[in-house]
């Protein structure tokens, strides 16, 4: 029988919408500990990837990131941390600072076929219409609610756009549990293992699609896989399951959820705002959003999927099962920002 779970983790809007409830605004030490492992990271490599968590110490920014990990899994599942003086820095150097306080929150994962560590969100040029893009491809458009692929998912701003371009995040705990009380046949066709389309970066050999529920109950908690678009896309393959008319109302619900301001926040993201969301109790979208490129506004991101140090029970489905193939080697995007401009 399907039961409420992590009921205290259940927030609406009115419950965050202060932002100072969620930011943590780096202190004047926490910067100096920043700038000394800066220097000791890049004493040792230039390459990110060469760079392990030690090689990034942080002796009392470590603490305040421990306990910021504790909350994403444990409390409200979302923070933006705030106030890296980004003029300081180039690109490489705000990257590399990212992916040093990420290795004090979690094990990168890989991304993509590519084994991409650490990953570019911006306008890649792919348009809709290519049945293999991905959300970090495409430019301009917004995207609707949904998951990504590990415990945690991290993202920081090098640029933002000319207008909009807003991060969106929804409490799925909340929008399971009061489903669940009006709809539970709903919820019960998302606990259903459905297909999803591997985009083109399945295993060779393998099918084009992976199945996985929506909502998974594990060690008394909620594990979410929500990518309505991937499901629905699964349909292009003839081999794959057909989706019940259940199925498809249960999803298009939960996404007019995600949408109701009573479950959701939005963020804005400045140059140099890193954001951290727990993946599987918050799903996350963006605005629509105008670049110019021209005057140094050209929406660009740095992406960390993460494997939280906190969580140590997952269900056996959200252990990588099915994307090994993906890790067989490790990569990092390097996508060159527009030149800063007027941007800051």
């Amino acid at each position: 029988m399907l039961t409420p779970l992590e009921s205290h983790l259940a927030w609406h809007h009115d419950d965050v919408k202060d932002p100072e409830s969620w930011t943590y605004h780096l202190l004047a030490q926490d910067l100096v500990e920043l700038d000394d492992a800066l220097a000791h990271a890049k004493s040792i490599s230039s390459d990110l990837l060469d760079l392990e968590q030690v090689d990034f110490p942080l002796p009392t920014l470590a603490h305040r990131l421990t306990a910021i990990e504790r909350e994403l899994i444990d409390g409200r599942g979302f923070v933006r941390i705030r106030g890296l003086p980004v003029e300081r820095y180039s690109d490489d150097d705000l990257t590399l600072l990212y992916w040093g306080i990420g290795l004090h929150l979690g094990e990168p994962w890989p991304q993509n076929k590519h084994g991409h560590l650490m990953g570019d969100v911006t306008d890649q040029g792919k348009a809709l219409s290519d049945p293999t893009f991905r959300g970090n491809e495409l430019g301009q458009v917004a995207l609707d609610y949904h998951t990504d692929g590990a415990d945690l998912i991290g993202l920081m701003c090098l640029r933002a756009a000319r207008a909009g371009g807003l991060s969106l995040v929804a409490n799925a705990v909340a929008i399971h549990n009061d489903l669940l009380a009006t709809r539970p046949d709903l919820v019960a066709a998302l606990y259903e293992a459905l297909p999803y389309d591997f985009r083109g970066e399945q295993p060779e050999g393998s099918k084009p699609f992976y199945s996985f529920p929506v909502f998974t109950a594990f060690a008394g908690r909620l594990f979410v896989r929500f990518i309505p678009h991937y499901i629905r896309a699964s349909q292009r393959h003839a081999e794959a399951p057909r989706l019940s008319p259940e199925t498809l109302e249960a999803l298009e619900v939960v996404s007019a959820m995600a949408r109701r301001q009573e479950y959701n926040v939005y963020m804005d993201l400045a140059p140099g705002d890193m954001q951290f969301i727990n993946n599987y109790h918050v799903l996350h979208g963006r605005t629509a959003y105008r670049d110019d490129a021209a005057s140094g506004h050209k929406r660009h991101l740095k992406r960390l999927w993460l494997a939280a140090h906190h969580l140590t029970q997952r269900p056996p489905h959200f252990r990588r099962q099915g994307r090994d193939h993906w890790g067989r080697q490790r990569t990092a995007s390097h996508i060159p920002a527009v030149a800063r401009g007027t941007a800051h």
